[in-house]
């Protein structure tokens, strides 16, 4: 930014301290002005100082993220999501703490820079009283969704940001982090930001509802609704109670239908809220609840519920059946079969190699192994080694002691390894995981110990399962991914097929399709089913299942027709053959000509407009351009 750009920018903000502000300025605007006087009067912060955000150490950046742990991994699929929504390029999603400092970040990988740049690093604060006002710090002020667009932040140097945030609360009301997209495109108006604050709110409310659902996973939770087709939708009423019937934590469309004030709720009976008798409530309860049924408040009010109860305990039958898993389906012959397989290896402490397209259900896969063997009770640990930032990975797998380095906590951090002794270890994208630590994961494989940075050995038992979407024998091939260690994992391989290629597609679907309504009469027209069968499906389950979950979530009646399928999808994909390419003769292994023929599909019937691709296929253009190159395929000019 230029000098007297600054200096004018400066100025500006200097006007609302002097009550001078003019119509049309950002300062004329209520919640900015609030907000630029807290920076002066309370931070005493300089406009016009181009100092960079203060980024956090390594330790207290990883303490920092271990303590949201589990909202980090609610929020990932939800920011990329996100991100493939916006189109992608010329945003960042971020995360951040209720501090406001940076936990994760999806962006370009061409763009990265730029957004470094302007101050957005992992680590970084950007509460109010350290960077002025600015969409992440004001939002955790001001504790509602907001947009602040270039002039309207306090600092000169971030007026080339727009951003637009949301906060995200814990069940009992209180800040837990801020999700927020912006973008350092100068031409990107306000108006523009309507659509994307929308999305950013929902997304925020998203990962709001799944945090509570995944906190109170073993507790009775009423889920309720002014209309039964509300059920699963954002604005449901959700209530965990203890087996007394006393209220333990509502969420704030719940007090909204009430009524009444969250505090005014915590500690007492349902009985004292609604019109019925709590061993008339109970008698209500399922495992899995799937029809809703009337309930009056003492208000009058009638409402739509679920009662979410706690699995009942059963002897364990005769015979061994397989287990379930949410979002496996295995109806397929072939996946049936292999599963069988991969249950009986993994029982005699045989690792797992799980291969398949990206989106084929992997970790589903997995965790379903996982609750069907002798360890179901313990502990399963999830890594996704191209999700986690390479400088991070080392601390997230392996820990380290406490005061092994400068800012480390005095406690130390158990990585993974040691959060998964006695259960399953699932490691994801395992391709992606740089050379220094396959080298350190193949001796912790083979000494049955792990060494935290800075620690001694300590002694683990784990069950390791390892997938990837990338041919790992070519990588071994050049280089890129050790021999020794991709023998030591592939003790079974498993490779799940792409949906286009599974016998039991009808099957996922309405299985899908019954998760994805929570409990609402959602159903398909005859067409619908039809055309949703017969797509190619490039993003496989994961796209399905993304597909199905904003058709419930926007569905009315009841019934989904075919107007409501997005544009992309209602599209008849056209033959692979429509347009002349160039394939490399590389025989390759099945799983990379599926992937090849997969892309063509894709190319084709968008007439190889990259952007679009890479838009359906939920990856970046780098990614996209990557797999050209890796099979070959090229477009005749």
């Amino acid at each position: 930014m230029r000098a007297n750009d600054m200096s004018r920018h400066a100025r500006q903000v200097m006007t609302v301290a002097e009550g001078r502000v003019r119509a049309g300025d950002p300062g004329a605007d209520p919640s900015i002005a609030r907000s630029w006087m807290r920076c002066l009067e309370q931070y005493h912060l300089d406009p016009a100082q181009t100092m960079a955000p203060t980024v956090l150490e390594h330790a207290r950046m990883l303490e920092r993220r271990e303590r949201l742990q589990q909202v980090l991994e609610i929020a990932s699929g939800e920011m990329n999501s996100l991100h493939q929504q916006l189109s992608g390029a010329g945003h960042a999603v971020l995360l951040t703490d209720s501090r406001g400092v940076i936990l994760n970040c999806v962006s370009e990988a061409a763009e990265r820079r730029t957004f470094e740049q302007a101050g957005l690093w992992l680590g970084a604060d950007w509460s109010e009283a350290s960077e002025g006002t600015n969409g992440i710090g004001t939002c955790l002020v001001e504790r509602q969704a907001l947009t602040i667009h270039q002039d309207e932040h306090f600092r000169s140097r971030h007026t080339g940001l727009t951003c637009s945030a949301s906060p995200v609360f814990d069940p009992q009301g209180d800040l837990l982090a801020v999700l927020d997209v912006s973008s350092a495109r100068r031409e990107v108006s306000r108006q523009s930001q309507f659509h994307t604050m929308a999305l950013v709110n929902l997304s925020a409310k998203a990962i709001e509802s799944c945090y509570f659902l995944r906190h109170f996973e073993d507790q009775w939770l009423l889920r309720f609704h002014l209309q039964p087709d509300g059920l699963g939708l954002f604005s449901e009423g959700m209530i965990a109670f203890d087996g007394a019937g006393r209220i333990q934590a509502a969420n704030q469309s719940a007090i909204n239908l009430l009524g009444s004030h969250r505090e005014s709720l915590l500690g007492r009976s349902l009985e004292q809220f609604f019109d019925c008798r709590l061993d008339d409530l109970f008698s209500r309860a399922d495992p899995q609840p799937n029809a809703s049924w009337p309930l009056r408040t003492h208000s009058g009010r009638t409402l739509f519920a679920l009662l979410r109860g706690k699995r009942p305990i059963v002897a364990a039958p005769v015979l061994p059946r397989a287990p379930l898993a949410k979002g496996l389906c295995i109806d397929d012959p072939q996946l049936a079969h292999d599963f069988r397989r991969a249950l009986k290896v993994y029982a005699h402490d045989v690792p797992l190699l799980l291969q398949g397209e990206t989106g084929t259900g992997k970790e589903a896969f997995a965790r379903a192994v996982h609750q069907g063997g002798e360890r179901a009770s313990k502990t399963f640990v999830a890594l996704n080694c191209a999700a986690i930032p390479e400088s991070l990975i080392e601390s997230e797998l392996f820990g380290y002691r406490g005061g092994s380095f400068t800012g480390a906590r005095k406690e130390g951090m158990r990585g993974k390894l040691q959060q998964a002794d006695g259960g399953t270890l699932f490691l994801d994208e395992i391709g992606d995981m740089p050379l220094a630590l396959q080298t350190r994961l193949l001796r912790v494989l083979e000494e049955r110990q792990v060494v935290p940075i800075g620690g001694e050995p300590q002694d683990v038992d784990i069950r390791l399962i390892s997938a990837s979407h990338r041919d790992l024998e070519a990588l071994v091939a050049t280089g890129q991914f050790r021999e020794d260690l991709y023998y030591r994992l592939n003790g079974l391989v498993v490779a799940l097929p792409p949906l286009r290629d599974r016998e039991d597609r009808g099957a996922l679907l309405d299985h899908l399709l019954a998760e994805e309504s929570k409990g609402r009469s959602v159903r398909l027209d005859e067409d619908v089913r039809r055309h949703l069968l017969d797509y190619p499906w490039p993003g496989n389950v994961r796209q399905l299942r993304n597909v199905l979950r904003t058709l419930c979530a926007l569905c009315e009646g009841g019934r989904i027709q075919m107007a409501d399928l997005p544009p992309d999808l209602r599209r008849t994909p056209a033959p692979a053959a429509a347009t002349p390419v160039v394939v490399s003769e590389e025989s390759g292994d099945a799983l990379g000509n599926a992937e090849r023929l997969a892309l063509l599909e894709v190319l084709e019937a968008h007439h190889w407009h990259v952007s679009r691709v890479a838009q359906q296929l939920g990856i970046s253009r780098n990614t996209l351009y990557r797999k050209l190159n890796r099979h070959g395929l090229s477009r005749r000019t």
